[in-house]
């Protein structure tokens, strides 16, 4: 448990840390910087976080009734 809380402490500390590049002011190549659509590779992330889940639970869940 503290193994996790420890990955999980360092995870935000590094979110912290993390920054975006700024936005060119002189307009680069004359075309101003698009939009790049993150949700589509988050919700399908978060989707197969959640089955993973749900196997390593399903399969604890089997192994503890065996004994």
């Amino acid at each position: 448990m503290k193994k996790i809380i420890s990955i999980l402490a360092i995870l935000v500390c590094m979110t912290y840390a993390a920054k975006a590049q700024p936005g060119s002011t002189t307009g680069g190549f004359g075309d101003e910087p698009e939009d790049v659509p993150v949700d589509g590779g988050i919700s399908i992330l978060l989707v197969a976080g959640l089955a993973y889940g749900a196997a390593r639970l399903r399969k604890k869940k089997e192994e503890t009734t065996i004994l």
